[in-house]
């Protein structure tokens, strides 16, 4: 009896996930680890460390518990509507984490929620519009790597920040060999955050992928 009422009292593996990606948002990524994570949540480090396994684990946790707000899509929306929603939805999701972001990569983003918000039902889409098994996967890979990497080098939170410290890393370059990135800050600073960069190549590449749909 004893032992169910202790494992009842265990933090959930959201609550985990929540508290992680606090300490990740406030504190950055290189202050997340199980000690403080069970600091944070009051629990014993192995208890955290049996939830999740390892820092794998506790990193797939937090990717899952934020891909669980990717907007669901109506099945019967129109191919390029839904993927612009999915991939825009999952976009504005990751640009509030970015730590966790950097933490993850090189690592597969793969969870339950991903899977069930994102993945699945993109490809799915995809088949019923026409494309082939092989054309979904591509065009999928396509939209997921813009994504990724329209938010892995910049912090989108604070757009005055992130441009005036390119602004310092430009600052150091010779202009007699880097003389585009000196002599046109004006145009290279503000670009860094404009999320329309984003979105137009998203539309883009939508765009570009809807001739692989049937009668398209």
């Amino acid at each position: 009896m004893r032992s169910k009422r202790t494992e009842a009292d265990q933090p959930s593996l959201d609550a985990i996930a929540e508290a992680a990606l606090s300490i990740v948002d406030q504190e950055g990524p290189e202050a997340l680890s199980f000690r403080r994570v069970a600091q944070s949540l009051g629990v014993s480090h192995a208890t955290v460390f049996r939830r999740c396994g390892d820092f794998d684990g506790l990193l797939t946790a937090c990717a899952d518990h934020v891909a669980g707000r990717v907007p669901l899509v109506a099945p019967d929306t129109d191919w390029a509507a839904a993927t612009e929603a999915r991939f825009t939805g999952f976009y504005q999701v990751l640009i509030e984490h970015p730590g966790l972001v950097a933490l993850r990569a090189g690592r597969s983003w793969f969870g339950p929620h991903l899977l069930s918000r994102l993945v699945e039902p993109q490809l799915a889409h995809s088949v019923a519009a026409g494309m082939t098994p092989k054309a979904a996967i591509e065009v999928y890979r396509r939209l997921y790597l813009l994504t990724l990497g329209a938010v892995a080098f910049v912090d989108h939170r604070d757009q005055k920040r992130a441009r005036a410290s390119a602004r310092t890393a430009l600052a150091v370059l010779d202009p007699e060999d880097f003389p585009v990135l000196t002599g046109h800050l004006d145009a290279v600073l503000p670009a860094l955050t404009d999320h329309e960069v984003y979105y137009g190549a998203l539309r883009q590449l939508i765009d570009a992928s809807a001739p692989a749909c049937r009668g398209r």
